[in-house]
């Protein structure tokens, strides 16, 4: 067999030697494998002298035809047989570790499926010679998928598996049987088995399957660049549609076909093209089929593609962002092509006469459509017109494609003239003070370019991506959600998602001013500096240039630089305590900025990943909002003072237990011991709760030595999490001790509260989370928890030795290990309360609050609080703390002894 090779494969290999070398080898393994590994060598060197990504997954893939086709010879299995490429094989899309899909077509003359013995000589050896054959091509370090089938078995399978035919609709012919591979080109025609309006809908359908599978967004943090939104699956999918309905072999076919303008196919071939490199290094760079673009290749890939840190952004994000424009560029143009497809194959037989909505638009088969093509050049403000009659007709199922074609086209149109008519911020602000449709229309803005091009500073933050654990989206996608999450609390509907938010929202007179700071909240990221504060300006200006009065423009632009501050309190400070929601209630000034902001913050919050919003969240925000609400309808001159705080405190308590029956004299003498702080730390609830424990207790002669440490636990439905009461002998190591043993239960903790008596007994209260940041509701769960606790305990109270940090059980994910933080350590002054507040943020890491409380041991540091806040991959956790004489540590030299045994622990984790 002589084999024509172009000379650009033969810088790969010498193919013809191999020719020669196989027709006088008693093996082939030996010739066909040293070919493989140097057309990966050569290839991987070609890639990195940034060689034209199309010629090199083309040449690979007729690389390996001739492989196969030797393979396949050596064999003699050309009788009676065909091989075939089918999948992105067939399409002559080969990366380098990429399937290769392989149909082995056989005659149906010669059957395969009857025992080994009952085959007739010539089968036999056919048989066996097909199995050494794909031996072979696992032994040569070929990924193979194959099939062995006959036209017949082909077309069966086919017709009920949209996969299967879509795979052989890209078959071609690498060797064997000429005749048979076109018995089944011929039985694969439309007319035969799926015809193109069955075969358009159905890949249409597996197109949204596969959404769903991504949350129906391509801006996840780690992408799929194949089977996620915009990826090379959207492009294959308009392949597939396309050669059925048209029997094109390219994508650019359809330019001829009028189905996309020039322009429309350069984007695709540029996107596609974008994608294909990042996918060919990511296999470079796994040594493997990878198509995940996770966080461990994603700054090597930025750095391979010479992306460099500019101001306010790293190189990955750089990368990133390239990324998740193309990727949203191509999620765009798919839907308008497969609407388009819909319309000209499956909706074509529909009979229905275009209906008038006004001068400029029609209803066409219930899709919105430009009256004629010169629409937008006529009524420039029709671009934005057209999404305030989708609000407005909740029938309309869409933008018709031809008119989303219109729309792109026109773009250009939406300039600084655009913005200053009066016409079209009118319809903008309509958009926003529509009852319906908000979301969905802002987010098909987005799609189509519009809102970008309107809100000029909007388009900065379009695919920017946040290179962190706790952002699961890009910024223009986490504002649409934001904004999402503020709507539905208008929906009765949703009304139990958040029942607080909910019945705020109904008192609320303009849902627009939310609207408006939810989409501007975070548009100040990525350009350096506080993104709150450059977003304020320039929402500010916003306001002014749609006519919004003072008070509107002022709360507005209040909201976006403030969104922050009310999560930050809440997880970072004691809202308990008087002071603090006195000065917070100062900021936030009246009512109705607190109801603003408490919806913004929730909206805000729910919006940055599934996963971070929990009860335990949700408690702290609704407490901190009804005790503002309370100082607020006070009035802000009048804070209360401690010494009357305390006292309403015990006077409560104190009536709830002696309605239980106990004494007031035991109670007091049990609360004799106990600091004021304690009374300002606890509620009234778990104030009674501790006291009911420690009194029914064998231990609650407050006089006497405790012999045995007391563990309550429950779950506290208005606290949003479990709480963990701990009433036992002072210890130094007792916060270390405790979280080393949470943490090894796989429990997540977000707040310590420590309290010493004068009788040298402590009150430990500690709130948990299971790792999935829902409360511990199983009985035999918390059983367990419980033992678990009572055993460390006491073991440690009966033990003589040193205490000994244990080890962790946990190892750091995947994910922890790409995203090192430095530790820092930070001290501030609360002289108030005569106290020091350390903020500590770190890398989240197993046990590392045990590990921090091992170093304040060493230094010999009192912990009376800790408020615990994880964002994604780094925590940042304020302790309160003094030293043995509870004092305030205001020593340079002593803090930094601190800073040093705390950066020393959290870095041994590993």
């Amino acid at each position: 067999m002589q084999l024509t090779i172009p000379a650009s494969l033969e810088l790969l290999f010498d193919f013809t030697s191999l020719e020669s070398e196989l027709a006088e080898s008693q093996s082939p393994l030996l010739p066909l494998k040293a070919a493989i590994k140097s057309i990966y060598e050569k290839q991987t060197q070609q890639f990195q002298e940034k060689h034209n990504i199309v010629h090199l997954i083309r040449e690979r893939s007729h690389a390996i035809d001739i492989v196969l086709t030797l393979a396949w010879s050596y064999y003699n299995l050309g009788n009676n047989a065909a091989l075939l490429a089918v999948g992105g094989y067939g399409r002559g899309e080969l990366h380098p570790f990429s399937d290769i899909d392989l149909l082995l077509l056989h005659d149906s003359e010669h059957p395969l499926d009857i025992p080994l013995e009952e085959q007739t000589e010539s089968n036999k050896e056919f048989v066996e010679n097909l199995q050494l054959f794909i031996t072979l091509l696992w032994d040569i370090g070929l990924e193979i998928g194959h099939s062995v089938r006959t036209v017949d078995e082909c077309i069966n399978e086919a017709e009920n598996d949209i996969t299967i035919i879509s795979n052989l609709m890209e078959s071609r012919l690498i060797t064997g049987d000429q005749t048979l591979y076109e018995q089944l080109s011929c039985q694969l025609n439309p007319d035969n088995i799926w015809p193109t309006k069955d075969f358009t809908a159905a890949k249409i359908q597996e197109k949204n399957q596969r959404y769903l599978k991504f949350n129906e967004t391509a801006y996840n943090l780690e992408p799929n660049i194949k089977e996620g939104p915009g990826g090379l699956r959207d492009i294959q999918i308009i392949g597939w549609v396309a050669k059925r309905h048209f029997n094109v072999e390219s994508l650019k076919e359809l330019v001829g076909h009028n189905f996309l303008t020039p322009h429309e196919y350069e984007q695709l071939e540029n996107g596609q093209n974008f994608l294909w490199k990042i996918r060919f290094a990511l296999h470079i760079l796994c040594k493997r089929h990878e198509e995940r673009l996770l966080f461990d290749y994603q700054r090597e890939l930025a750095q391979q593609f010479g992306y460099e840190d500019c101001k306010g952004k790293l190189a990955v994000e750089c990368f990133m962002t390239d990324y998740y424009q193309t990727v949203m560029q191509l999620e765009r143009l798919n839907e308008m092509l497969l609407q388009y497809f819909q319309e000209v194959i499956i909706f074509k037989d529909a009979n229905a006469e275009p209906k008038k909505i006004n001068r400029r638009f029609i209803n066409y088969k219930g899709y919105i459509a430009a009256a004629n093509k010169n629409v937008f050049r006529n009524y420039p403000f029709a671009l934005l017109e057209v999404f305030l009659l989708l609000c407005q007709d909740p029938e309309l199922k869409g933008v018709r494609a031809s008119t989303i074609r219109l729309i792109r086209a026109h773009g250009y149109l939406i300039d600084d003239t655009f913005r200053k008519d009066l016409r079209c911020r009118t319809l903008f602000m309509e958009i926003l003070r529509q009852p319906f449709g908000i979301t969905h229309e802002m987010r098909r803005m987005n799609r189509y370019g519009v809102l970008a091009a309107y809100i000029p500073e909007f388009e900065q933050v379009v695919g920017q991506m946040q290179h962190d654990l706790y952002h699961a989206y890009t910024v223009d996608e986490h504002t649409l959600k934001v904004l999402r999450n503020a709507r539905r609390l208008f929906v009765p509907e949703h009304a139990n998602e958040l029942p607080l938010a909910s019945k705020i929202a109904r008192y609320i007179p303009k849902p627009e001013i939310l609207y408006i700071a939810a989409l501007f909240h975070d548009i100040g990221k990525g350009r350096g500096g506080r993104h709150e504060e450059k977003g304020a300006v320039d929402v500010e200006k916003f306001c002014q240039k749609h006519d919004l009065n003072h008070r509107d423009t002022r709360l507005i632009s209040w909201l976006v630089r403030n969104h922050l501050v009310m999560s930050m309190t809440a997880q970072r400070k004691d809202i308990n305590d008087p002071a603090i929601i006195h000065e917070f209630a100062l900021l936030v000034g009246e009512s109705q900025y607190l109801d603003y902001l408490y919806m913004l913050t929730v909206s805000d919050i729910r919006a940055t990943s599934p996963k971070v919003w929990n009860t335990w969240k949700d408690s702290l925000l609704s407490q901190l909002y009804n005790l503002t609400k309370i100082a607020l309808n006070k009035g802000l001159e009048n804070l209360q003072q401690q010494e009357e705080y305390i006292k309403n405190f015990k006077s409560i308590a104190l009536g709830k237990l002696i309605d239980k029956g106990y004494s007031k004299d035991e109670i007091m003498a049990l609360w004799n011991t106990l600091p004021d702080e304690y009374f300002i730390k606890f509620q009234t609830e778990e104030i009674t709760w501790q006291t009911v424990a420690i009194l029914d207790s064998s231990e609650g002669n407050t006089q006497e030595k405790l012999k045995k440490p007391i563990v309550l636990i429950r779950t506290h439905d208005e606290r949003g999490g479990t709480e963990i009461f701990i009433y036992t002998r002072k210890e130094e190591h007792m916060f270390a001790l405790v979280t080393s043993t949470l943490s090894q239960l796989m429990l997540d903790v977000t707040e310590a509260k420590t309290i010493s008596s004068a009788n040298n007994n402590t009150f430990h209260t500690y709130f948990v989370l299971e790792e999935d940041g829902k409360s511990v509701t199983d009985k035999e769960r918390i059983q367990t928890i419980r033992l678990s606790l009572e055993d460390k305990l006491t073991q440690e109270q009966e033990s003589q030795e040193s205490f000994v940090l244990p080890t962790a059980s946990q190892r750091l994910s995947r994910s922890q290990k790409q995203f090192s933080l430095e530790t820092k350590v930070q001290f501030d002054e609360d002289l108030e309360n005569n106290q020091t507040l350390m903020t500590i943020t770190a890398s989240n890491r197993p046990a590392l609050l045990s590990h921090i409380g091992q170093a304040l041991i060493e230094s010999e540091v009192c912990l009376d609080n800790a408020k615990i806040s994880t964002f994604g991959e780094k925590v940042e956790d304020v302790f309160v703390i003094r030293d043995r004489n509870k004092q305030m540590i205001t020593d340079i030299k002593q803090q930094e002894n601190i800073r040093r045994a705390i950066i020393h622990r959290v870095d041994e984790i590993e």
